[in-house]
């Protein structure tokens, strides 16, 4: 697949993206650049390759789900303008 000179214009201008001529010619070189490696990689038989998660075989350390963080909800009451059993009071705004 490739995209004609129009093709990238119009694209350009469903995105509202204000283009000058000679960009185009770059985009529309670039885009053609990019569907024939799809292209290429389209067409290498992938049969009995079992996806990958990622493409180094490695895992994620994990830590432990452990609150760090000291909590302040006190310290961020006593400022609040009103509040009532520990929750924040909100002026009405729907009738």
């Amino acid at each position: 697949m490739s995209l004609s000179m129009d093709d990238v214009r119009r694209i350009a201008r469903l995105a509202r993206i204000a283009v000058t001529e000679n960009e185009v010619i770059e985009s529309h070189k670039q885009l053609n650049q990019l569907f024939s490696l799809i292209e290429e990689m389209r067409s290498i038989d992938t049969t009995g390759v079992e996806p990958m998660p990622h493409p180094q075989d490695m895992l994620l350390r994990l830590r432990d789900d452990v609150a760090t963080a000291t909590n302040r909800r006190e310290a961020f009451q006593a400022i609040a303008p009103a509040v009532e059993n520990g929750l924040y009071l909100v002026p009405k705004v729907i009738e």
